[in-house]
C-alpha cells in the first residue's frame, strides 16, 4: 500500500511541477482554464466515488461483524450504521454538485 501511495504522490507531484511550463510561451488561454476545470471535476469526482465507496465498505463490514457476534444488538447496530451510510454518501453527492458547478464553469468560459 505504501508503495501505491508513494508512487501516486509521485506523479501528481510530477504532474503539478509539469504544468507551469505549459504556460511559458502564451500564457492563460480560455482552453486552458476550461481544460483544467474539466480535469479537476473529474478528479474531484473519481475521489469522492473512491473516498465513499470504501468508507461505506468499511463501515458495513464493521456494522455486519457487530451484528454477526451479537445477534442480539442488531436493531442498535443497524439503525446508526445505515445513518452514517447516508452522511457518507452525502458527501459524495456534495461533490458531484460541485462538479456540476464547475462543469457550468466550463461552459461559461469557453461560450
Amino acid at each position: 500500500m505504501k508503495k501505491v501511495l508513494s508512487t501516486a504522490m509521485l506523479t501528481v507531484l510530477t504532474l503539478c511541477l509539469w504544468a507551469p511550463f505549459a504556460f511559458a510561451e502564451g500564457g492563460d488561454t480560455k482552453f486552458t482554464v476550461g481544460a483544467y476545470l474539466a480535469i479537476g471535476s473529474g478528479l474531484a469526482m473519481g475521489l469522492a466515488a473512491l473516498g465513499g465507496a470504501m468508507g461505506q465498505g468499511r463501515a458495513a463490514a464493521a456494522a455486519l461483524e457487530g451484528i454477526a457476534r451479537n445477534p442480539g444488538a442488531s436493531n442498535q447496530i443497524f439503525t446508526p450504521m445505515l445513518l452514517g451510510l447516508a452522511f457518507i454518501e452525502s458527501l459524495v453527492l456534495f461533490t458531484l454538485l460541485i462538479a456540476f458547478l464547475l462543469q457550468g464553469q466550463i461552459g461559461g468560459i469557453m461560450g
